[in-house]
């Protein structure tokens, strides 16, 4: 089956028109899609430019994917053409180890994922910043009926990383106190959720400026800056939980010191320097410190649900493909509020370089 991307080549991580070929004799389970949007992630841009070392060029991003469904296998009984679908950041997993086995399919040690990985049939995966996916049926999601499509194709990898552990660690019960650290992707994200549950939510955040944004705007409960001594010392003990957004190094036991006792730090940004956690700042108090990747698909399908009854949604700013270059070059000075989605099914995807 004919596909057309956006690929990155090189480390520059430039991204251009790329010819390729998704697999045309369905198999019983697959859904093909036609893909309408794409959200734009920080891990597209580390893919793009090779910066984790693992980039299998020429690579075309993209696990914020949401379409139609255009043909569907014969054993496909959950979905049908014309049904509004999403794929996140896997398309399949080996299906017998112990994590595929309890429903956390997500920690699959031979996870397959959406964009610059090697599937199971040995080819090479290749993401949503493309017209056209071909997914099995038990990693495709239903997007609700009403829920925007452009504002709901960041929820497939920023709003299950946040929505999944708030499940798992009892951080979605009313009246709790959830801290929030950072305002961008997925903070904006936690903020909203934590709000949906009916639980205080407090922004910790290393920028003032950002404190107008989190209150009148996300309805964030209070603005703690994490610089003022004052201001975190006044925090102290307050918060149930905390969930860090931040994807850049920083110190985690001023965080540590807001827990109550037995407070849950969940970090799901991914600083590319090691946390540095000394052995006092978790066993006084009995604080617990854990991490997470995305979700599983039944989280990812939870969330969408809840996101669907509550009307969440990301805020995006939505372009064409031809400025998705730009888009990433604004992406790594953080200035974009708070997802770019790309447009795809209305742009011109060009012919291949």
């Amino acid at each position: 089956m004919p596909a057309i991307g956006w690929a990155a080549r090189d480390t520059s991580g430039v991204l251009s028109p790329y010819s390729f070929s998704r697999r045309s004799a369905l198999k019983d389970d697959d859904v093909t899609i036609k893909v309408l949007f794409c959200g734009i992630c920080h891990t597209d841009l580390h893919i793009a430019k090779n910066e984790w070392g693992n980039a299998l060029y020429p690579v075309v991003p993209g696990h914020e994917i949401v379409g139609v469904v255009t043909e569907v296998g014969p054993g496909v009984k959950n979905f049908k053409a014309g049904d509004a679908v999403g794929v996140g950041y896997f398309v399949d997993s080996c299906r017998s180890c112990v994590s595929c086995g309890s429903g956390h399919e997500n920690h699959c040690p031979t996870l397959v994922l959406t964009s610059n990985a090697v599937d199971y049939d040995g080819a090479t995966t290749q993401g949503g910043f493309s017209n056209v996916l071909v997914v099995d049926q038990g990693y495709v999601v239903r997007v609700p009926e009403g829920l925007p499509l452009d504002g709901a194709a960041p929820l497939l990898c920023a709003g299950v990383t946040v929505y999944s552990p708030m499940m798992e660690f009892g951080l979605n019960a009313p009246g709790k106190h959830l801290g929030v650290v950072g305002l961008g992707g997925l903070g904006h994200m936690a903020v909203k959720f934590g709000k949906a549950f009916g639980m205080t939510v407090t922004v910790i955040s290393s920028s003032p400026r950002k404190r107008e944004e989190a209150v009148e705007r996300l309805g964030a409960d209070a603005f703690l800056v994490s610089q003022d001594p004052e201001q975190m010392k006044a925090a102290a003990g307050t918060m149930d939980g905390i969930i860090d957004t931040v994807s850049a190094g920083h110190p985690i036991v001023p965080l540590l010191e807001l827990l109550k006792p037995r407070g849950q730090l969940v970090v799901v940004g991914a600083p590319s320097t090691p946390l540095e956690l000394p052995a006092y700042a978790i066993i006084g108090g009995g604080k617990r410190v854990a991490g997470n990747l995305v979700g599983s698909i039944g989280s990812c399908q939870a969330m969408l649900d809840f996101a669907g009854k509550h009307g969440i949604t990301a805020d995006v700013e939505v372009v064409k493909m031809d400025y998705v270059n730009t888009a990433v070059e604004r992406l790594e000075r953080n200035d974009v509020r708070y997802r770019f989605v790309i447009d795809v099914a209305g742009s011109q995807l060009g012919a291949a370089a």
